[in-house]
């Protein structure tokens, strides 16, 4: 069920003028704004953002980054118990508990990763009581300037006011583009997997990174959101089978970093195809076959191009004052992180 504006914006109210809670005349006395009604739809709103605990398998890749236990938020999506969150959070995972507004613990298993666009989705082992679906908005309608609600779990006292600072593409190192991202300033700092909602009350976005600069003009500090646009197309998919339907990209667990129009490497995943193939850390990719690369968006769209995971991708490095060419046999990055056995 829609959410009506109008709680919505209540809620906004209420975090940036306490004022609302009280009448100054009449201690003790309700605003006229605040009946049982809107409190009751403004709770369901919060109800749908939980805690997330997870404890990684033993020997996990992720955990040499990211950590064997790890904490986030996830948003409830539907009435079956499907919890949206940023996917670092639980990959790996060899348990995950989700904890609720009202303090109620049930186990979760993972049911769906997608790498394109960095998203998870959770399965609740037990019934989510007390707990409202947040339906879906449209981060393509939100307007740059337009204010937006950052709810990461813990309730009204975690929940902030924000602004969509920019809306833009974004790459990151990790063989990672997104062809829209949200940005919002000011951040919070619980960022992993935060529910970005709009004025109706919908989920417009997960919460994914902290930045310096979310602003092209101006250094502002702020928050990456994944927008739930990109995730819509495939969900089923996740639910359903665990991941895309469609053929995995070729992964080659190569980390780059931009500067002043080339790409360093600076990370070489252990055991991962770029590995394996002699790649090192300090060695700069000049390009991939017989077309030059100077930034993320050029490399990853000429190596996505060359077919799926498992195609040989030839690249050209330099090591050192000597130019190599390195044929590189790509894999699907799911295929590199382990899962728990479902029985």
């Amino acid at each position: 069920m829609a959410i009506p504006r109008l709680i919505v914006l209540l809620l906004f109210l209420q975090l940036a003028a306490p004022l609302l809670a009280q009448d100054q005349g009449q201690p003790g006395s309700k605003s006229p704004l605040q009946t049982p009604r809107i409190e009751a739809d403004t709770q369901a709103t919060l109800s749908a953002v939980v805690h997330i605990r997870m404890k990684a398998l033993a020997g996990a890749r992720s955990s040499e980054t990211l950590g064997a236990q790890r904490e986030g938020t996830g948003v409830v999506i539907d009435e079956l118990g499907h919890v949206l969150t940023i996917g670092y959070v639980v990959n790996e995972a060899e348990s995950i508990e989700i904890t609720t507004q009202e303090n109620r613990t049930v186990p979760a298993t993972l049911a769906g990763y997608d790498h394109a666009t960095g998203l998870s989705v959770l399965r609740a082992m037990a019934p989510l009581e007390g707990v409202t679906p947040m339906p879906f908005g449209s981060a393509d309608a939100l307007a740059v300037r337009e204010t937006v609600m950052v709810l990461p779990h813990g309730g009204r006292a975690a929940a902030s006011l924000g602004y969509v600072v920019s809306k833009r593409k974004f790459t990151a190192s990790w063989e990672y583009l997104l062809e829209s991202a949200l940005f919002v300033s000011p951040p919070t700092m619980q960022w992993a997997g935060a529910a970005l909602v709009n004025r109706e009350g919908r989920l417009v976005g997960i919460g994914s990174l902290l930045l310096r600069a979310v602003d092209d003009s101006q250094p502002v500090p702020g928050n990456m959101f994944v927008p739930v646009d990109a995730l819509k197309p495939v969900l089923k998919d996740l639910i359903a089978n665990g991941r895309r339907t469609e053929a995995a990209r070729p992964w080659l667990g190569l980390g780059t970093e931009e500067l002043q129009g080339h790409l360093f490497v600076t990370n070489v995943t252990r055991d991962g195809p770029a590995a394996k193939a002699g790649i090192q850390r300090g060695d700069i990719l000049v390009g991939v076959g017989r077309d030059a690369v100077r930034n993320h968006e050029d490399f990853y769209r000429r190596l996505w191009s060359l077919g799926a995971a498992g195609t040989e991708i030839p690249l050209r490095l330099l090591q050192g004052a000597e130019i190599k060419e390195v044929i590189v046999r790509s894999m699907d990055r799911n295929q590199h992180f382990q899962s728990k056995p479902a029985f």
